[in-house]
């Protein structure tokens, strides 16, 4: 599989990489701290649907009140 961490988990301490990989149809999810332990894997319209949302209405920062 081809391996790939967003842009955006770059920030912080590091503590919150993710890598996804192409897997037709689907969209295989992991923690890049622990590369060797199981991939998530969804459908790639429900991974597509889950990104637009983020981008729509991302969610609130810790401690804000949800």
């Amino acid at each position: 599989m081809n391996w790939r961490k967003s842009t955006y988990s770059d920030g912080g301490d590091g503590n919150t990489c993710v890598e996804i990989a192409d897997v037709p149809p689907r969209i295989a999810i992991r923690d890049s701290k622990a590369p060797a332990r199981a991939a998530l894997t969804v459908p790639a319209s429900a991974f597509t649907a889950l990104i637009d949302h983020l981008k729509e209405d991302p969610w609130s920062e810790p401690g804000a009140p949800g």
